[in-house]
């Protein structure tokens, strides 16, 4: 093919991905229904990000600029559209976020022309990606993400040691973005969250201390802390509500995932879970709720995993992995749960408010050993028998 012949096809190819229509997949279980396909990959970035259309300078139609991955999305409900701000990685490893939208929240998500510039603080990051959205009650629209920096107490020669801190952004518009300074904790923070109504007139915010980069060391947990004043927050006084447990889900580490929804049994909340195995580390989604009255207090959370990986999910740049930070409650209670998996791909499945709502209320709790789990075994299959 001469280069107009292959440029036709690049786009002809494109526009059908894009185009394809979602279907449900066979998976069955009452809680959520799955779709066939991932709503986003790295092949539905833009053509206009990735490739020189000048025949002049770029003869050959090479791929000038590579991406590696569409992940971790924030999600919002704007303009009748759902969007995502999507954590895009490039070839080069750095992320940056852009915005995909959708008429129907399940396929046809489509990038804007321009990803987001988020400008930088005085101590400018390497990295930034997994931004939580919330649209507060105080009028703005906030991103809180993971800023990166390379550790500076690092030894010489590791090029590997990093820092965490939460990045603040604002918008009121969802194209122009006012940088915040980050959350000053005593620790390292990542998975921080702000919740959408101000608590005892503070910014509440869900929490994740840890000891270093990767690993939570003596932290760990869900956390909760009041800040004044958005604009220079600061944690003086941070609690653990959802702690983490030998032999579960969440032995190794756990955060919060998008902002939780407020139903009138109380607080629903989407979180991500990380235990050891085999193969590495495996993480999984799971819900749990607080109470309306308090938000800090758990009243209600389901054993085990609401969403794992399946599938071709397994597979990707960190395998056995699936994570969420985006979910959006529709006006008619429909919930659109975007989650990726294995650090490659974004996923939509959907529920809605009630469903999710007697799935956290009804399910039995972690007895937190075999012998509870086979008592609540037992008690489903002899209700079960008895009405036959």
């Amino acid at each position: 093919m001469n280069y107009e012949e292959r440029l036709q096809w690049l786009l002809a190819e494109h526009e059908a991905l894009l185009s394809r229509k979602n279907e449900e997949s066979d998976f069955y279980n009452g809680i959520y229904v799955r779709y066939q396909n991932p709503v986003l990959t790295a092949e539905h970035t833009p053509l206009i990000w990735r490739y020189d259309l000048d025949p002049v300078s770029n003869p050959y139609l090479m791929e000038r600029i590579g991406v590696n991955a569409t992940m971790n999305s924030g999600a919002i409900k704007w303009q009748e559209k759902y969007l995502l701000v999507v954590r895009v990685e490039g070839a080069d490893r750095k992320s940056f976020f852009a915005i995909a939208e959708s008429p129907n929240g399940i396929d046809n998500f489509r990038f804007r022309d321009y990803p987001i510039v988020i400008p930088q603080t005085n101590d400018p990051e390497t990295n930034i990606y997994d931004m939580r959205l919330t649209a507060h009650e105080d009028g703005w629209i906030y991103g809180i993400f993971c800023a990166e920096r390379r550790d500076p107490a690092a030894a010489p020669g590791d090029l590997s040691a990093a820092t965490a801190s939460a990045g603040i952004a604002r918008t009121k518009d969802l194209i122009t973005w006012e940088r915040l300074p980050d959350l000053k904790a005593p620790s390292q923070q990542r998975n921080v969250v702000l919740h959408p109504e101000f608590i005892d007139g503070k910014y509440a915010l869900y929490t994740r201390s840890q000891d270093g980069f990767i690993n939570p060391g003596t932290g760990g947990g869900i956390g909760w802390a009041l800040v004044d004043d958005i604009c220079h927050a600061e944690i003086k006084l941070e609690k653990v509500i959802n702690f983490r447990a030998y032999h579960t889900i969440k032995e190794v580490k756990n955060g919060e995932g998008p902002h939780p929804i407020r139903t009138p049994q109380g607080w629903l909340h989407l979180a991500h879970g990380v235990r050891g195995c085999a193969s590495g580390l495996r993480y999984v989604l799971y819900l749990y709720m607080t109470s309306l009255e308090d938000p800090s207090e758990v009243i209600a959370e389901p054993a085990g995993y609401f969403i794992a990986p399946r599938g071709e999910e397994y597979v990707g740049d960190v395998m056995n992995v699936v994570f969420s930070n985006g979910w959006i409650a529709d006006d008619d209670g429909r919930v659109f749960i975007y989650y990726a998996s294995s650090d490659t791909r974004m996923h939509v499945a959907t529920s809605t408010l009630p469903q999710l709502v007697d799935y956290c209320l009804n399910t039995p709790r972690d007895g937190f050993s075999s012998a509870a789990s086979v008592a609540s075994l037992i008690r489903l299959i002899d209700k079960n028998l008895k009405r036959k």
